[in-house]
């Protein structure tokens, strides 16, 4: 009979289920690598969310039979049944020799040659195992400068996510999954990141907790179990220093009506225009000349017409400030002012209020229109949700939510979090990768061997 030949394969194959399902007991699976013993064989089921199902040999529910192509030293293939009814899953089977010496050799007289025969195929195919669980572990390149990466101790990294500092090692992060607007009554998990919608802010949970009270969550019952990630108060407050500047504006033209009125004496008062009035007591300009304009009024320092203060946009009113007009929905353009209008804090800067062009300043130290910064924090807001998709099954459903649901397309660098695998994936010219590992299964052997020659 025929020894077992070890092929260069990863003793691995996976099968799949439709919907129409297998026949329990009876349909077949193929074996495509050998084993050496029919306890070698291992099965798992993973179903349409992603949860798996290790199945035992045997007989009955969640159970397999082996059947093997005997040769000398033990199997070179075969096929496994089920013992239950399965739809839409993923079959793998896989093979696990136990790391054991089965073979002791004696130190003289004949040698048992297939004996050792058997034992190296063993090695090599106990070799090949290890092999597979390396290359499906999380290892540094060839070219990567650093010697190994060591993850944060239990205490460290509890509750929180993989990622790597500036420096390529591994750090303990807490960034969740988007979930939206805020509501009451919902269960929240360490890293979830919602948005007020009372202020527009953004906000992640520094701890799991089920939501209760209102907004908004700087005042709410739970504020300490949420931190701020963005704040869009900053553009509320600019609106609002806009107004105040329109309301000043005002209150000048206020002010130089008032004073007119109050000069109204007499005939030189009310309309004398070329000179200042002399009534013996005092002297001062008319009302008229405080109204509309006229000499020693126009264009004065310390002075200015109430028609100037209120409409003038080509010079200053006095010497040295522009008029209510000029301050509320003037370009900048006359002779220099350069501190914006009121139109120009609320709508952009230059001679045509464009939203990007600058009020004042330039470079870091260039200040932009309230319209400016609302725009900005609106656009930093779609950006994050662009570049971060949320938390979901698989990649395909990750991209179709971007692609039709959000509108936006896959570009690298974009993440989203593989609720299947409890894993960070990160997008790359290549696929999808991942950012975040799993440790879960750490403590399986072959895996801890895999991990402690990768790491």
């Amino acid at each position: 009979m025929a020894t077992i030949s070890i092929a260069d394969n990863d003793a691995r194959i996976q099968h799949s289920i439709g919907s129409g399902g297998n026949v329990a007991n009876s349909t077949t699976f193929t074996i495509d690598f050998p084993f050496f013993d029919l306890d070698d064989i291992n099965v798992i089921i993973t179903d349409s969310l992603g949860n798996d199902t290790s199945l035992t040999r045997g007989t009955g529910v969640n159970t397999f039979a082996v059947t093997g192509t005997a040769v000398d030293d033990g199997f070179s293939g075969g096929n496994i049944t089920l013992g239950s009814v399965y739809t839409s899953v993923t079959v793998t089977v896989f093979r696990d020799i136990p790391v054991t010496r089965t073979t002791d050799f004696a130190t003289s007289g004949p040698f048992n040659i297939a004996a050792l025969n058997t034992e190296l195929d063993r090695i090599v195919a106990i070799q090949q195992e290890l092999e597979t669980n390396i290359s499906r572990a999380l290892i540094l390149p060839a070219t990567d400068p650093l010697a190994g990466i060591v993850f944060p101790n239990s205490t460290t990294r509890a509750s929180k996510f993989l990622a790597f500092d500036a420096n390529g090692n591994a750090i303990a992060a807490s960034t969740g999954s988007w979930q939206g607007d805020w509501g009451a009554s919902r269960t929240y998990a360490l890293g979830d990141i919602v948005k007020d919608t009372s202020t527009g802010s953004i906000y992640i949970a520094n701890a799991s907790h089920t939501s209760s009270g209102s907004q908004p969550l700087t005042t709410n019952t739970d504020a300490a179990k949420w931190d701020q990630m963005v704040d869009i108060s900053t553009v509320t407050t600019a609106e609002t220093n806009a107004g105040n500047s329109a309301t000043a504006a005002g209150n000048s033209a206020t002010a130089a009506a008032a004073s007119a009125t109050d000069a109204a004496f007499s005939d030189d008062w009310a309309v004398k225009t070329d000179g200042i009035v002399d009534d013996g007591t005092t002297q001062d300009y008319s009302s008229k000349a405080y109204a509309v304009g006229g000499t020693g009024v126009t264009d004065s320092a310390g002075r200015g017409s109430a028609k100037e203060w209120a409409t003038d946009t080509l010079n200053t009113c006095d010497g040295t400030e522009y008029s209510s007009k000029e301050y509320a929905i003037g370009t900048g353009d006359n002779s220099g002012m350069n501190t914006g209008s009121s139109k120009q804090w609320s709508l952009g800067g230059g001679t045509g209020f464009d939203r990007d062009t600058a009020v004042t300043g330039s470079g870091l130290t260039a200040e932009y229109s309230a319209r400016y910064y609302a725009n900005q924090a609106k656009n930093n807001v779609q950006g994050f949700v662009d570049v971060y998709y949320g938390s979901f099954a698989s990649d395909t459903a990750a991209e179709d939510y971007q692609i039709n649901d959000n509108e936006g397309s896959v570009n690298v660098g974009d993440l989203y979090f593989n609720s299947s695998d409890n894993v960070m994936r990160v997008r790359s010219f290549s696929g999808w990768n991942d950012v975040a590992a799993d440790t879960t299964t750490f403590a399986t052997n072959g895996f801890a061997i895999a991990m402690a020659i990768a790491l």
